[in-house]
């Protein structure tokens, strides 16, 4: 079991790393980091004396002093060097750079400057080291303003903003989880690669992505129709959209129900994609689900008898709940990385009509048990 430590676990990649991470209890052991170490000789000691591998994340990404910039990522990476170097540590070191390091702007130079620190140190002292070459990350839960284009767009679209292109340019992105698998295959391979470009998977100009976040935002967020998806880059840019909704505010939707003489007629939903829909019943008291998926697009709707949907993000405790009754027919949608059930809090028996976009599949189930 590797014992691995993240700086900047509460940043964007972080947070996908470390939860995925936790998601191989066999094979990986988690040691707490918190930004305060960085002030605090002995506890920044402990942490790298602990660790059989380092993930150094934690960077200032965007200021109004790019100087302030520069300062704060070289500032952080020198204090992580002395620490190794005070500890005699020889963990594997991985830092994440980006392809900025070819631009002329105090971000890019932080970067490269910050992984040559790291690779001299590893050459010096026989530690492993990997510099990763990043292009744009994109995915759920990344800062508007802050970490991407696209999370700034999802942010804009999602809450009825209007966003501007400032450069149509090209771009080439990784979606978070992939990364995230980059980094865990190099943990594996104990990996010594001090300059590592990571291939992007998908690319795009900023208009294209731009038109197709309106369009789930017209398809999903208005008519609750789930989109066409064409390809991969696709749906995960869908399911990074989802996850800038405000679902308590959202959530859940009524079915358009349509009475005659002879009782009533409700579409449960129309969907661009394959999928497969289920049919289930619950007695009362109990519930159904308590796991989370990571790619899944899955749609929960009570047809008969009185429910409560509840959901949390990973790795926080925030939970959301959700009323749903089969006298006036509704649905909520599960966002990726939420964990989610269903409970029968009425006196007869709970119907519910569930549809998601794959077939369950033993091999890759892409569900994981968390209760809410």
């Amino acid at each position: 079991m590797r014992k691995v430590g993240i700086t900047g676990s509460n940043g964007f990649v972080g947070y996908h790393l470390y939860q995925t991470l936790s998601l191989y209890k066999e094979a990986f052991f988690l040691v707490e980091f918190d930004r305060s170490f960085f002030d605090n000789n002995q506890n920044l000691d402990s942490f790298v004396s602990s660790c059989d591998v380092i993930v150094h994340l934690a960077a200032l990404n965007r200021h109004n002093d790019s100087e302030l910039i520069y300062q704060t990522n070289i500032s952080l990476v020198k204090k992580l060097v002395a620490a190794l170097e005070r500890t005699d540590s020889k963990a594997h070191l991985i830092i994440s750079s980006s392809t900025q390091e070819q631009r002329d702007n105090f971000y890019g130079k932080s970067k490269k400057d910050g992984r040559l620190l790291l690779s001299n140190w590893a050459k010096q002292s026989g530690g492993r080291f990997t510099g990763l070459i990043i292009p744009n990350v994109f995915g759920p839960f990344g800062h508007a303003f802050y970490n991407s284009v696209i999370a700034t767009f999802c942010h804009q679209i999602s809450n009825g903003e209007t966003p501007n292109i400032d450069v149509d340019g090209e771009l080439k992105l990784i979606y978070v989880s992939e990364l995230v698998e980059e980094i865990i295959k190099l943990i594996h391979n104990n990996d010594n690669s001090h300059e590592l470009l990571i291939n992007y998977t998908a690319q795009a100009k900023v208009s294209e992505i731009l038109n197709l976040l309106n369009y789930f935002r017209k398809s999903y967020q208005d008519r609750g129709e789930i989109p066409i998806l064409n390809n991969d880059f696709e749906q995960k840019l869908f399911n990074t959209y989802r996850c800038y909704m405000d679902i308590s505010a959202y959530f859940p939707k009524k079915f358009l129900q349509h009475s005659d003489d002879r009782g009533a007629f409700v579409e449960i939903a129309r969907q661009g994609i394959p999928g497969q829909t289920s049919f289930s019943t619950t007695l009362p008291g109990i519930t159904r689900g308590n796991h989370f998926h990571t790619r899944k697009i899955e749609r929960f709707a009570v047809i008969k008898g009185r429910a409560l949907i509840q959901l949390r993000r990973i790795g926080t405790q925030l939970v959301h709940d959700f009323y749903l009754d089969g006298d006036e027919p509704a649905y909520v949608d599960m966002p990726i990385w939420y964990a989610h059930n269903i409970k029968n809090i009425g006196e007869d028996t709970l119907y519910t009509i569930f549809w998601i976009n794959e077939p369950f599949n033993r091999k890759d189930p892409d569900t994981y048990l968390e209760i809410v």
